[in-house]
């Protein structure tokens, strides 16, 4: 395994998260599906607020082609984590992220995964290309090995 999934520095966005309660399992750390959440809500808070994705009324709407998350290290309940954002690769329609949990202010990566989102147009479900204002900001969050 590459360290450079695992490291904070190789990382362009971040989302500050409380763990809640209701997040822990039997275990006591927080359970497995939980981790895709925490990918989803930074991926979708920077295509947001630095893309201008508008999710309730844009004509473009992005879904989950494909996903995988790699567990390094628990995490349990209270804790503070940085959910963490970058773009692998850009395609016409489509765009592979890198993401990762870490613990607050810790280095090395709790969990990392990749997501490939394919944009396409609202009313017709059709792959589209992705849209330039979109576009420029995901490029500003490319970072590759």
């Amino acid at each position: 395994m590459s360290d450079f999934n695992t490291q904070r520095d190789n990382y362009y966005y971040f989302s500050r998260i409380t763990t809640r309660w209701m997040d822990n399992d039997v275990y006591q750390h927080i359970n497995n599906v939980n981790y895709y959440s925490f990918f989803d809500t930074v991926a979708n808070e920077y295509l947001m607020l630095k893309g201008g994705l508008d999710i309730r009324h844009s004509e473009v709407v992005g879904f989950i082609a494909s996903s995988s998350c790699q567990y390094l290290s628990p995490i349990s309940h209270p804790c503070n984590i940085d959910a963490a954002f970058r773009v692998n690769r850009i395609g016409n329609s489509s765009v592979e992220y890198g993401v990762a949990v870490f613990k607050e202010d810790e280095v090395k990566a709790s969990a990392w995964g990749t997501y490939t989102h394919v944009f396409v147009n609202r009313e017709t479900n059709q792959s589209t290309i992705i849209p330039d204002t979109l576009r420029a900001a995901l490029q500003n969050a490319l970072m590759t090995e």
